[in-house]
């Protein structure tokens, strides 16, 4: 999954670009606890280990660990 693919899909869930600081972006939920970074270019393709984290913190993991 693409950066962009990730950032899009974190929006539709409610969260919003706090800040950015280079290719990293932070994102906060309005109700969800704590805040998510994604780091890369838009068109960069994340590491599994690294999507999974990212959907995890965020609260949109399946809990399968995959």
């Amino acid at each position: 999954m693409k950066v962009r693919e990730v950032i899009r899909l974190l929006r539709a869930d409610g969260w919003t670009i706090e800040r950015t600081r280079g290719s990293h972006r932070k994102l906060r939920h309005p109700l969800k606890p704590g805040k998510v970074t994604v780091a890369g270019r838009p068109s960069e393709t994340l590491h599994p280990k690294t999507l999974a984290s990212i959907l995890r913190q965020a609260g949109l993991a399946d809990g399968d660990g995959k």
